[in-house]
């Protein structure tokens, strides 16, 4: 209206937008384009590193970064470039009697184990051996090998103690391995409960269960391994980059190694820790 007002009648543009009752910036305004190679190459970079992650993962490793761009640019720029990944959604039936974690009061209160099963490219399975601290979700160990017995498990929980010190007690499921007399004389000895879920009831052991899911879309299901030795690089790598580089949505978008730190309490049992 403004630009026939002007063109073919004569009037200034001036009078022209008073008529059409809209301001003269209005009518200057020229939409620039966008330019958002910068997002995309961020975004570019951390899904070439990090494939298993999404949207949530990314946009607060891009804060961490000082990058300072909206979460609605970014989201925008994400879903241009398909990042975005294709869930299953499957039917869940409602919880009957659910089982509430304790969340720890500090370190080494408890801790969290596991066991998970894989195949290599050549048809031959191998086990891992999960071991998580909940306080801060922390993983501490997985060990991998085609077989893990119970003086194994043993060892690794030794090892651990060497850096961490000793838990109060250890949450577990009833396999043959943490049921055995070698953990049980280990935990004798050292003074640690061994805290056994009910048969059937995995969520009670809830912090590793999602640990291990975790662990399995970004290792064991994102990679085909000939070897042990490869299974064991990988899952080195990806344990430290999910100790100190992953934001985790239920410490806040803390990486364990930062939520500790921030929440250690003061005059812990240093004995234990």
């Amino acid at each position: 209206m403004v630009g026939a007002l002007i063109g073919e009648h004569g009037m200034s543009e001036r009078r022209s937008c008073r008529a059409a009752n809209i301001s003269r910036t209005v009518f200057r305004y020229v939409r620039k384009p966008r330019d958002d190679r910068e997002v995309q190459e961020a975004l570019s970079e951390l899904a070439t590193k990090h494939p298993d992650l999404g949207l949530d993962k990314y946009y607060p490793m891009l804060r961490k970064a000082g990058r300072r761009w909206n979460k609605k640019r970014v989201r925008r720029v994400y879903r241009a470039m398909g990042l975005n990944k294709r869930r299953k959604h499957k039917r869940r039936l409602p919880t009957r009697d659910p089982q509430p974690l304790a969340v720890p009061e500090g370190p080494n209160v408890s801790w969290s184990c596991d066991f998970m099963t894989d195949v290599l490219s050549g048809g031959r399975r191998f086990r891992t051996f999960n071991l998580l601290e909940d306080f801060n979700r922390e993983g501490l160990a997985i060990e991998v090998d085609l077989s893990l017995t119970a003086e194994r498990v043993v060892r690794v929980l030794d090892r651990i103690a060497l850096v961490k010190g000793l838990p109060l007690r250890i949450r577990m499921d009833n396999g043959p391995e943490l049921t055995s007399t070698a953990l049980e004389e280990w935990a004798a000895l050292n003074e640690v409960e061994l805290d056994f879920i009910e048969p059937g009831k995995p969520m009670q052991n809830g912090y590793i269960e999602r640990f291990n899911r975790s662990y399995r879309q970004g290792v064991l299901d994102m990679y085909i391994f000939d070897t042990l030795d490869e299974v064991r690089s990988k899952t080195e790598e990806w344990l430290r980059v999910y100790n100190e580089e992953r934001p985790h949505d239920s410490l806040g978008d803390l990486t364990p190694v930062e939520y500790l730190e921030k929440n250690r309490p003061e005059n812990w049992n240093l004995q234990r820790y």
